[in-house]
């Protein structure tokens, strides 16, 4: 049953939606998440596999420069999300930023946009699936991955079919772990350089410049790391999702957007500084988190075992997040008939439980992976590079939707900046300065070989989903036509 104390989000307008065959299609999204759900759901959307096991592939094509890689990542990330944050403020809805691009770009745009959105959690689920694989043969050698891949299946599905709230709850402990997880790593490398422990003579601040220099693998270098780097960001764009569900979207979405400099200075740039400072680049090998790897080095293998509990915890909470934030955006877009109707059925706890249960079956195709695949480290980096052209994708069209709110491009509506109470800084030169990254990192897929594979799976998936386009205006005109004339009572109860 709806919610009395939560306002309608299927519209942009906030108009009820028409009625359907019964309740479950009728329900609404519940503003169930407090501040404190926000803020550490945005922290620790920055805090995932792309840390702790991504960054050595970063690090191993960019060497110690990858620091200025991140930087510039953030920085683009940055823009990107002060962008979304002043949509989403602006008008809270169920599908946020595909309502976003719809609104401002067109009918395709926000079409394309939520498809995008959803192929790219499902590849980045997928990414972290072969993480949590690797992260438990530190403890079990012998056993086979999909048996790891399964359970973490398990326990994902049965936390993302609870309630929005205890999905908030789950998100906040888990990242309460990652970040103190990160802390005290920082914090031990700090004291490694600072008091000059002693550990076999590989530590020390020269290593950010005595094996090749800083950009050792030279420009090539810095733009394969990009790739990695970008996939480390993507999943932050779930901010504007929870706006949607948020209790005080108003205050706890622009709090929370507005930390992200501190938590990229902090949690991606500190924390990779410590990691090149510690250990040499050419040490890090990929074949562990180095985050572990440090303390392996170190001998302590009490603190490798405890820090490889936080990297599971990481990929787990990450494949959370993901459900959650693809199970909204295809939610939002049903309630726009840009997806089957199906998709837009809430259970009474006001979760799309069909939108989840059908990416969880998607999913089983990771077990699959597992099951074919004997070097999960490869695996791993062709997804990224895949879910890296989705995730810059979806960022590109919300960087575009941003400016044609401003300037009002293709005759649509132009938002009034005075009219803003959260408004991007450094317009537009720091919306234009995120673009021009994004398509350099296209142009990267394109120019390095081992990147072009991914970057056509992600034009023949535009293509593909851009074909199938005309059938979501044809379901548009349809259900238009068929409710004309209805009536009923969204807030009658049924079982869905």
């Amino acid at each position: 049953m709806t919610d009395p104390a939560s306002p309608d989000l299927s519209s942009p307008s906030g108009t009820p939606t028409p009625p359907g065959p019964s309740a479950s299609t009728t329900r609404q999204l519940r503003r169930a998440l407090s501040h404190r759900h926000i803020h550490f759901i945005a922290l620790g959307s920055a805090i995932g596999t792309g840390l702790f096991y991504g960054s050595s592939g970063a690090i191993g094509a960019a060497g110690p420069g990858v620091v200025f890689v991140y930087l510039l990542g953030g920085a683009v990330v940055y823009f990107m999300l002060r962008a979304l944050g002043e949509m989403s403020v602006a008008e809270p809805v169920a599908g946020s930023f595909a309502e976003h691009c719809r609104r401002f770009l067109g009918g395709w745009a926000g079409y394309i946009t939520g498809w995008m959105y959803a192929f790219e959690m499902i590849i980045v689920c997928l990414a972290d699936l072969t993480a949590v694989a690797l992260y438990m043969k530190f403890w079990f050698p012998d056993t086979a991955s999909w048996v790891w891949v399964a359970v973490a299946l398990i326990i994902v599905a049965a936390a993302n079919l609870a309630s929005t709230r205890w999905y908030g709850e789950l998100e906040f402990w888990f990242t309460l772990v990652k970040v103190t997880a990160v802390v005290a790593m920082i914090v031990g490398g700090a004291a490694i350089l600072v008091f000059n422990v002693d550990t076999g003579g590989s530590a020390g601040i020269d290593n950010l410049w005595n094996d090749g220099g800083m950009f050792p693998n030279g420009a090539t270098g810095v733009l394969s790391s990009l790739i990695l780097v970008l996939f480390a960001f993507g999943g932050t764009e779930v901010i504007g999702v929870t706006a949607g569900e948020a209790k005080d979207y108003r205050t706890a979405i622009p709090k929370a957007i507005s930390t992200v400099p501190v938590r990229i200075l902090l949690f991606y740039v500190l924390a990779i500084l410590v990691i090149v400072s510690v250990t040499p680049w050419r040490e890090i090998t990929g074949e562990e988190s180095p985050f572990v790897q440090i303390f392996s080095t170190l001998g302590v293998s009490w603190a490798a075992g405890l820090l490889n509990v936080v990297v599971l915890t990481a990929a787990l909470s990450a494949i959370n997040s993901d459900l959650y934030g693809a199970g909204r955006i295809i939610f939002g877009m049903a309630r726009e008939h840009l997806a089957p109707s199906v998709f837009a059925k809430l259970s009474r706890n006001g979760v799309p439980v069909t939108t989840v249960g059908a990416m969880l079956c998607v999913l089983v195709i990771g077990v699959a992976l597992q099951l074919w695949n004997a070097t999960a480290a490869d695996l791993f980096e062709s997804i990224a590079a895949l879910a890296t052209f989705a995730t810059v994708f979806v960022w590109l069209m919300i960087l575009l939707a941003h400016l044609a709110s401003r300037y009002g491009w293709g005759g649509g509506e132009r938002v009034d900046p005075e009219s803003l109470s959260f408004r991007v800084p450094f317009w537009p030169w720091g919306q234009y300065l995120a673009i021009a990254v994004i398509l350099v990192t296209f142009g990267t897929m394109f120019w390095l070989a081992e990147y072009r594979s991914a970057l056509l799976a992600g034009v023949i998936f535009t293509v593909g989903m851009s074909l199938l386009y005309p059938l979501s205006r044809h379901r548009t005109r349809s259900t238009d036509q068929g409710l004309t004339g209805q009536q009923g009572d969204p807030e009658t109860p049924s079982t869905p």
